[in-house]
């Protein structure tokens, strides 16, 4: 990028971010946030923050990174749900004992420690906004190959060059940005729309691939391509199973922002764990129901072939048996899916670093409350400044992977930590334990912890031994010594507020063994 370019891009953004404090930043008057959350947008939050484009890639893409995973890969699937569902039943059981704002960090630092409780929430803050960012500049391709798919040659053209690509993804974050900060009415009026339109969109796949077979798709290929396919065969192999599983775990990541909105849920300890429940079991059954039609119209090793050659996705491999117009649909749908991880992900980074400010880890402006649109305004916009290094670093690096292995490390620690509060709790905080109103035989809670600890420290590992073991051109393209250096910025950051607040006079034991308390205003 030329230094034109560079200082173009500076002084828009410098300009948009001025725009937006410029309308959005008043002198706050509220205390805390409004309980205005009902179970649909709860629901909601989960399923757009884990449903992305991933699904229309990933299932396909795996043929590549786990060569051999063949036809099991809706197996691997399956499994990969095991781990996420007792995760979702820990963030169930603690955010009906527990419903504030920052769900996760609340979550650890009331049940382990302020420490662990910081740093985990810490880097799953840091590993979101960066994914926002990812995020917000994958969306360009797929809206340049929709204008392709419609022959629109010279805006796609456009959206092909970098500093384009840039400002449009900038534009499309900030937009999101300022819908977040005018309040949970124009958030529940942008995402629950969008995801309807994304199931709506996702059902066009779902009908074509189970309209077809193996055999019509032999005889499609035959006939565009004059190819013959070699004959089904593969060894079924633990490690490879395995390694597939915990790369499809990260389609899974995301409930945890119905927790990270409990300070704003209506009615929380009933609410909070059904929507979980609702968000969970509707994106696995999504994700299955996607992946099996596909693979039943496409033969998997007629994906895993094309995998080695190139980048594929759902639209490119079913091209072989529908019009070339419904491939514009399904294209849209891979965008929308990714829009619609935008305002979810961006309530739940904010809400995090809302809730180290109620605690003095943050400095306590970040938990100002607008006066007018009673939203956290400063941690959304700081947030979003986050998200624009990793719109920015995605370009400079020219990958993206990075950023996306970040947040996976995060978030397996963080849902084991949620596990090993599920069975600290009791001990820690018995009073707060005492106020679970789901799940309360405590051997089922114990089951369900130690079941997920075992399941998501193997995910663990696995993910480490994959990165670290994997060739790339600078430590620094390995997401373990990243994140590793992320936790270390995350302990001076707190050990430093820990003690300032101990100099304070703050009697910390007194803090962390309660609950942030909700005050109420007229203005609400």
């Amino acid at each position: 990028m030329s230094e034109l370019e560079n200082n173009t891009l500076r002084i828009y953004y410098f300009a948009f971010f001025k725009l937006v404090a410029t309308h959005t930043i008043l002198e706050p008057t509220i205390r805390s946030l409004p309980r205005k959350m009902g179970m649909l947008s709860l629901a909601a939050t989960g399923i757009c923050s884990m449903i992305g484009a991933s699904i229309y890639v990933v299932p396909f893409m795996i043929q590549r990174n786990i060569p051999g995973i063949g036809p099991y890969v809706l197996p691997a699937f399956l499994f990969a749900a095991v781990p996420a569902i007792l995760a979702a039943f820990a963030y169930v059981i603690l955010g009906s004992a527990m419903p504030r704002a920052g769900g996760s960090y609340i979550y650890a630092s009331r049940s382990l420690s302020p420490y662990l409780g910081f740093v985990a929430s810490f880097s799953q803050w840091f590993g979101l906004s960066i994914a926002i960012g990812v995020v917000s500049y994958v969306i360009v391709p797929f809206v340049r190959d929709i204008a392709s798919a419609l022959q629109w040659d010279h805006l796609a053209g456009l959206l092909n060059q970098g500093f384009v690509r840039v400002a449009f993804a900038l534009s499309i974050l900030w937009v999101f940005i300022f819908i977040n900060i005018k309040g949970i009415k124009w958030y529940e009026r942008t995402l629950i729309p969008l995801m309807v339109l994304m199931f709506g969109l996702g059902a066009i796949v779902i009908v074509a691939g189970l309209s077809f077979d193996h055999e019509d798709f032999r005889q499609a290929l035959l006939m565009k391509e004059g190819r013959v396919l070699n004959q089904d065969s593969s060894l079924f192999s633990w490690p490879i199973f395995l390694s597939g599983s915990a790369l499809l775990f990260s389609s899974f990541i995301g409930f945890d922002s119905i927790a990270q909105a409990g300070g704003e849920a209506k009615d929380p300890s009933r609410t909070l764990p059904r929507a979980i429940g609702i968000a969970v079991v509707t994106v696995a059954l999504f994700y299955i129901v996607f992946t099996y039609s596909l693979y039943h119209a496409v033969p998997w090793n007629f994906v895993a072939e094309e995998a080695m050659k190139k980048d594929i996705t759902a639209p490119g491999l079913l091209s072989y048996l529908i019009p070339s117009a419904w491939s514009v649909f399904i294209l849209l749908g891979a965008a929308i899916a990714l829009l619609n991880d935008l305002p979810a992900m961006l309530l739940s980074v904010s809400r995090l670093m809302f809730s180290w400010a109620e605690d003095g880890i943050f400095p306590k402006r970040l938990a100002s409350i607008h006066s007018t649109f009673q939203t956290p305004h400063i941690a959304i916009l700081v947030s979003g400044g986050m998200a624009t290094i990793g719109i920015l670093g995605s370009h400079f690096a020219g990958d993206f992977f990075l950023g996306i292995d970040i947040m996976v490390t995060s978030m397996l620690v963080n849902y084991l930590l949620m596990c090993l509060s599920v069975l600290w709790l009791p001990k820690t905080n018995p009073a707060i334990a005492s106020q679970i109103s789901v799940f309360k035989s405590r051997k089922l809670q114990r089951v369900v912890a130690s079941s997920g600890a075992i399941l998501l420290s193997g995910f663990l590992v696995i993910h480490l031994v994959k990165d670290l073991t994997m060739e790339t051109t600078a430590w620094y393209f390995h997401s373990t010594p990243v994140w590793i250096l992320v936790m270390l910025v995350a302990s001076v950051v707190f050990y430093y507020n820990w003690n300032r607040l101990k100099k304070l006079g703050v009697n910390t034991k007194t803090l962390f063994s309660t609950l942030p308390t909700e005050t109420t205003n007229d203005k609400h």
